[in-house]
């Protein structure tokens, strides 16, 4: 890389864990000339800017070949392979077993820029756009990801992200926790019809209290949606399909365990420097 670097950038060491988790070139036809790590870092750029494809930096790669490995992998269902395996790397490094015990699901509503497929208006957080139900681990770490309408009904769209969340995947696990929006029937039902070997545990807010104040367990989740609020390409839905939009999400986690599995030495700015008033002579 002979470009000044970006903060989104993967370190070398970073890379190093990554790149073998991204597929091969097809054997025959031309060898590949593009550079994977600028692909990589481009779409880090992207998520973590909130920028659009077409105002990519020209120091990347042209952007459409950046968009066209974006839904190459897409389609191939890589993006969630590849957050699997550093979320286990991850764990392991945290001292924990490589699959949870106890996962946390809850969701949240967002706006949709330019709306395309599966828009609906949420009538209790008065958002028209899109849902993102989630599931993650007690590190926070993202575990499923499904984008519905806003409109879906909670328990109808925790079906979906369950269905990624396979007993054979995840044979520690024990018990998901969730809030009033998941004491749903047919969702246990939907739990015990499809065998799923977890249960589902609802934390609800204690009596007579009154504003905001962290439930045990329920703040896992919320704080992995104040990690993915750092990339501004989530802080709107301004993907055409459902599709792009989960891989948006699985981009965003995948660079934030990245990130914590080879940190990133960081200056630390000296503007906010506490400075002592001098003192004038009398």
């Amino acid at each position: 890389m002979k470009r000044k670097p970006y903060p989104s950038d993967v370190t070398d060491a970073q890379w190093t864990v990554f790149e073998p988790l991204l597929p091969r070139a097809r054997t025959g036809g031309r060898p590949r000339k593009t550079d994977l790590r600028e692909v990589v870092n481009a779409l880090f750029y992207l998520n973590r800017t909130g920028c659009t494809w077409r105002a990519l930096p020209h120091d990347f790669p042209p952007w459409k070949t950046v968009y066209n490995y974006f839904q190459d992998w897409t389609r191939a269902g890589i993006w969630p392979k590849i957050l699997a395996r550093l979320r286990q790397q991850a764990r392991m490094v945290a001292g924990r077993e490589p699959t949870p015990r106890v996962a946390v699901i809850d969701s949240q509503s967002v706006k949709s820029a330019e709306g395309g497929e599966q828009c609906g208006t949420d009538g209790g957080k008065k958002v028209h756009g899109r849902k993102r139900p989630i599931v993650v681990d007690t590190l926070g770490f993202v575990i499923a990801v499904v984008v519905a309408a806003a409109n879906v009904d909670d328990g109808s769209a925790a079906q979906e992200v369950f269905a990624q969340v396979r007993g054979r995947d995840f044979p520690r696990l024990e018990i998901v926790y969730g809030d009033n929006k998941y004491h749903n029937y047919e969702l246990y039902e939907w739990l015990s019809t499809h065998r799923r070997p977890y249960g589902l545990y609802i934390v609800r807010r204690p009596d007579g209290q009154d504003g905001f104040e962290p439930l045990p367990k329920r703040w896992v989740v919320e704080r992995t949606f104040a990690w993915l609020g750092r990339y501004r390409r989530l802080s709107k839905d301004y993907e055409h399909t459902t599709a792009s939009s989960e891989a948006m999400v699985h981009i965003a986690a995948i660079h934030h365990v990245l990130r914590r599995l080879a940190p990133q030495e960081v200056s630390h700015s000296q503007r906010f420097r506490f400075q002592r008033p001098k003192k004038h002579a009398a």
